[in-house]
């Protein structure tokens, strides 16, 4: 059987809402702060929650990120070219906003002392904040060592491939799979579920 090659049609609300951004793009991109403000309050939930979640709490830091991520769409607009929707471009610049302040978090290249920092105070962690973190996930994502988060959120939430996690967090592609396993075996211990 033969598979059409026809793409499926969007839903009329979902073309509508990228053609109001792209319009609302290309004002900004002439430096219509208006429109730009449009889009900020349009995207900004979604742009603050990947943040969250890839750098592992929400607060000072992760909206400080959000910020710096709609600078640097402030700045790139002039040069997008619309090959994707505007929601996945400003999407895609706030995981690479989220990645460059994890990667610089500190002076060196990701080392194995950041998990296990984020191993040890999860170890001394009080019973009660156990349970807590076991009864939400988001609290418990967060609490991963941060190669293991971040692994996690780009694979399972965002959708990457292991090489494309590879290549962002400058690791081998074994590497990536191997966080990704060890993220959701603590996550399966975290939140009290059994082991496959």
């Amino acid at each position: 059987m033969l598979m059409s090659t026809t793409p499926m049609p969007q839903p009329a609300a979902t073309c509508a809402l990228e053609d109001a951004d792209a319009a609302l793009a290309r004002r900004a991109a002439l430096s219509d702060v208006t429109a730009f403000e449009q889009l900020y309050r349009r995207h900004h939930r979604r742009v603050h929650g990947v943040v969250v979640r890839l750098v592992g709490r929400a607060g000072t830091q992760a909206e400080d990120l959000t910020q710096d991520a709609f600078v640097r769409a402030w700045q790139a607009l002039p040069a997008f070219r619309f090959e994707s929707t505007v929601a996945t471009w400003l999407h895609r610049l706030a995981v690479n906003t989220a990645l460059m302040a994890l990667r610089s978090r500190r002076s060196r290249p990701w080392h194995e002392d950041d998990d296990e920092d984020a191993l040890l105070s999860l170890s001394v962690a009080d019973t009660a904040s156990q349970a807590a973190i076991g009864r939400d996930l988001a609290s418990a994502v967060a609490a991963l060592p941060p190669r293991a988060r971040a692994v996690l959120v780009l694979h399972d939430v965002e959708g990457w491939t292991h090489d494309e996690i590879a290549e962002a967090l400058e690791m081998a592609v074994g590497s990536s799979k191997a966080h990704l396993h060890r993220a959701r075996s603590l996550l399966r211990t975290r939140i009290g579920e059994p082991h496959e």
